[in-house]
């Protein structure tokens, strides 16, 4: 059976951190940026933990 291969799209998005837990960026923050607040903003930059219920989802794409 041939090896499982790590979704390419998947690997750009998530980081793995080193107690196994997955982290993302958060969505809204590529443009349109004018018309939101500079608090709204700094919030956006931070990385978040992916949701537990998809969690599981993310580490298959991942071929973990």
């Amino acid at each position: 059976m041939a090896k499982q291969k790590t979704h390419r799209g998947a690997k750009k998005r998530f980081k793995l951190t080193s107690k196994g837990k997955l982290r993302r960026r958060h969505a809204f923050a590529s443009h349109l940026l004018t018309k939101k607040s500079s608090k709204r903003k700094r919030k956006l930059r931070k990385e978040e933990p992916v949701h537990e219920a998809d969690a599981g989802r993310v580490h298959a794409l991942l071929g973990e």
